[in-house]
């Protein structure tokens, strides 16, 4: 191919690349997006291929990666998408800093001048830093969403302290190694990754598991910037191009959710939001509530003329999407008026309720967004929570609280509460919920698919 062809192709995937990002911004033209985007990639991959002198080698990792990742897809619930995201996410950073270090290691089979030029040294630095923050924090935010260590947050004194003083040696280093001689450059260059990969772990780290979606958002966007920092050393458009559509989308991103969230963006890119330091969230206390069986929930909704249904990632662990649709027509079919709401960060992950329903088929004009429900509950007659916890909590009202400030579902206004719970365990902030003890809601424990089947047989 020709290097005008080259670059044609290249802007045609981008254009589809574009298309994409519009398609997802709606659940109804969602699949379209998905589909401009397989279309964008597998141009972008053909023309790769038709020129690179490595052709079996790439087909050979194509291969490879697309198997373990087609098992992968295959064997994953929903409920462990989000950490399987994160896992992707640490992969995007770890490929950045092993391309850098192919790079600085032979320049020439990248087509690079050798020695290598400043201009390429400061590319690679800032390719290979924010690789290793993406891939170290990935491991982190993996960890916390998969349960193999805790989700609260993990702080320290003079935490953030630390994180400047290992930043400026970082950025020191980076330094040396855009000055350094070939034969001195590989000190400064290994210490600079080394300390990234340190800071990766020690920004993620104090950010609580309740502020996760967020963080997933932040390190996809981290990996985009990662892919287009090499993209500009190895003279590729394409890594460029959609590097920077990722590295933006996921940054737009994060800044819409710590809005909803009442937090401060600069804050999270540093890693300096979650818990205070050297303080921890406080845990449920024992007290009594009420409690109901699902016949209870079910006369009490049947004799309602309003419903409105908060899943939450109780619902997704149970994988409950189904059996809540066919109670809510029941419910549609006596007459009473039932509608979805979802919290911007409700789940593990953005959009994570809006993807369960959407895959149960429940119609897009019952599902309403937190701004434009909130304001119903006052008039609603019962409100049913299933599995939703820090996003229902009063708790983000009250001043000094983990979560003070975060938007909520204000589902406590409402003049039936009935939450379903498996146990009465707090939320990923680690925060007792006030709502769970008010005279007006009614405790439904069990397995949120089978409470609702249960409704379901008593409607």
């Amino acid at each position: 191919m020709t290097v005008n062809q080259v670059a044609l192709s290249y802007l045609v995937a981008w254009v589809f690349f574009i298309l994409a990002l519009n398609g997802l911004s709606s659940p109804v033209a969602a699949r379209r997006g998905n589909l401009f985007g397989i279309v964008g990639m597998a141009m972008a991959v053909l023309v790769t291929l038709a020129i690179t002198r490595s052709v079996s080698l790439i087909v050979l990792a194509i291969a490879a990666g697309g198997t373990v990742g087609a098992i992968v897809a295959r064997r994953v619930h929903m409920t462990q998408m989000p950490e399987l995201v994160a896992a992707m996410h640490s992969l995007v950073g770890l490929a950045a800093v092993l391309i850098a270090i192919a790079a600085v290691n032979n320049p020439a089979a990248f087509n690079i001048p050798v020695p290598l030029p400043r201009g390429n040294r400061m590319e690679l630095f800032i390719g290979t830093f924010i690789g290793a923050i993406t891939f170290s924090g990935s491991v982190i935010a993996f960890g916390k969403l998969s349960g193999t260590m805790s989700s609260a947050p993990v702080v320290f004194k003079g935490q953030h302290w630390l994180n400047l003083i290992l930043a400026i040696v970082m950025i020191g280093f980076g330094l040396a190694f855009f000055f350094a001689t070939p034969d001195s450059q590989w000190p400064p260059f290994i210490i600079m990754a080394a300390i990234a990969f340190l800071l990766g772990f020690l920004i993620i780290i104090p950010i609580g598991g309740a502020d996760m979606p967020v963080v997933i958002s932040m390190l996809n966007s981290y990996s985009g910037w990662a892919a287009a920092g090499i993209g500009f050393s190895l003279n590729n458009n394409m890594l460029i191009i959609s590097g920077s559509l990722v590295g933006s989308s996921g940054a737009i991103l994060s800044y819409i959710m710590c809005k909803a969230m009442n937090r401060s963006f600069f804050s999270v890119i540093l890693g300096g939001f979650g818990a205070a330091e050297g303080t921890a969230a406080a845990g449920a206390q024992k007290r009594n509530v009420k409690s109901g069986s699902a016949d209870d929930a079910a006369f009490l909704m049947s004799n309602a003329e309003s419903v409105i249904i908060v899943p939450g990632y109780g619902l997704a662990v149970a994988r409950a999407q189904h059996a809540v649709k066919e109670m809510a027509e029941k419910l549609h079919a006596k007459g009473v008026k039932v509608r979805y709401a979802i919290h911007p960060v409700a789940g593990r992950m953005p959009g994570h309720m809006n993807v369960l329903l959407a895959e149960a088929e429940v119609p897009y004009d019952q599902v309403f967004e937190m701004d434009d429900i909130n304001n119903e509950f006052g008039t609603t007659d019962v409100v049913l929570i299933l599995g939703a916890n820090d996003v229902v909590n009063p708790a983000a009202k009250t001043p000094g609280s983990a979560i003070y400030g975060m938007p909520i579902l204000e589902a406590y206004k409402a003049r039936t509460i009935l939450v379903n719970k498996r146990s009465m365990a707090t939320g990923y902030a680690g925060l007792d919920n006030e709502l769970f003890y008010m005279d007006k809601t009614m405790m439904v424990f069990g397995d949120a698919k089978k409470v609702i089947e249960d409704i379901v047989k008593a409607l």
